[in-house]
């Protein structure tokens, strides 16, 4: 087994990669220059610097957050307390949309909700065909709170993740797809290993990002056979250093996290170039899928031992 791991792995690794890099076209950032963006979940971590390198290409960026927890104003102090919600709303701003805009975006907006309301991904829609006239491409990233942990058999839990984390993308290619047909526009698809590969302590999790793949890569077949010029681009991603993965795993996982700041223009420049998939890192998420297809029970054997889950922590 060690033999095989020295020899077979890095041998893949080296045809692989040639084939990648042999076949890349070139990206640059000029391509994005006035296009219209949506990216969801962009109030941290990998959404949030998807949408500064948006900004600095000259895109126009319209974000999501599910909180307010980033949320700041635009003109002096709010006021007293006694300033009701809808008026904090009002008069505040993304800090990230901020940004967006000084870093030289075309425009940058704002449009706050859970993505479990159906009704957000309607408005969302709504908002980047009123205020900008259509959509070049849409990137779903947004992702609903779980725990890394062994599988505690709340089912309701499971449903609500697949609420969030699958149905709303769905909804949001549903609803989006009139204008990303007229556009010949890309829709980015955020994934996981998890959703190619049974990883322990990520069960509700997992299941998501699998209906992610399947529906996805059905959707891509159809277009195909319907000649609809709308890419779908598919990333399948590592273990990267957000906050949520590292308060989650940093301690149980034997692996080093990828930095999120290179993670997030690998998926813009993949949704670019239209490809059919994204691979972050690509040794570390290509090359297990290799060995998934070939020895299945090496590399859940594998996997394992990249675990430490005496270091779990407490339900």
């Amino acid at each position: 087994m060690g033999l095989l791991q020295k020899i077979l792995i890095p041998v893949l690794g080296l045809v692989l990669a040639f084939c990648f890099y042999s076949s890349r076209e070139n990206f640059r950032p000029e391509m994005l220059k006035g296009k219209r963006v949506i990216v969801t979940g962009a109030s941290t971590g990998i959404g949030e610097q998807m949408a500064y390198h948006l900004a600095r290409m000259g895109a126009h960026v319209l974000v999501t957050a599910r909180t307010e927890a980033k949320l700041q104003q635009v003109n002096g102090k709010l006021g007293t307390h006694t300033c009701t919600h809808k008026h904090r709303k009002a008069n505040l701003t993304s800090q990230v949309v901020e940004r967006c805009r000084a870093l030289g975006a075309g425009s940058a907006r704002l449009v706050s909700g859970s993505m479990e309301d159906m009704a957000t991904t309607r408005q969302l829609v709504e908002v980047a065909e009123a205020e900008l006239g259509g959509l070049d491409m849409l990137i779903l990233n947004h992702v609903g709170k779980s725990y890394f942990n062994y599988f505690d058999g709340d089912v309701g839990h499971v449903q609500k993740l697949l609420n969030i984390n699958f149905l709303s993308y769905v909804a949001m290619t549903v609803s989006a797809l009139p204008m990303l047909k007229r556009s010949g526009g890309s829709i980015v698809v955020v994934s996981s290993m998890a959703g190619k590969v049974g990883f322990p302590f990520t069960v509700p999790y997992s299941a998501t990002k699998f209906a992610l793949d399947g529906f996805f890569s059905s959707l891509r077949q159809e277009f195909s056979i319907q000649s609809v010029n709308v890419s779908i681009t598919l990333c399948i991603l590592g273990f990267i250093d957000t906050e949520n993965a590292m308060r989650a795993a940093a301690d149980v996982l034997l692996m080093s996290p990828a930095p999120k700041e290179e993670c997030a223009l690998e998926i813009i420049k993949g949704g670019t170039l239209r490809q059919r998939e994204v691979y972050y890192r690509y040794a570390s998420t290509k090359l297990p899928l290799l060995l998934r297809d070939w020895a299945a029970e090496l590399l859940d054997l594998l996997v394992r031992q990249r675990y430490r889950p005496e270091r779990l922590r407490a339900a």
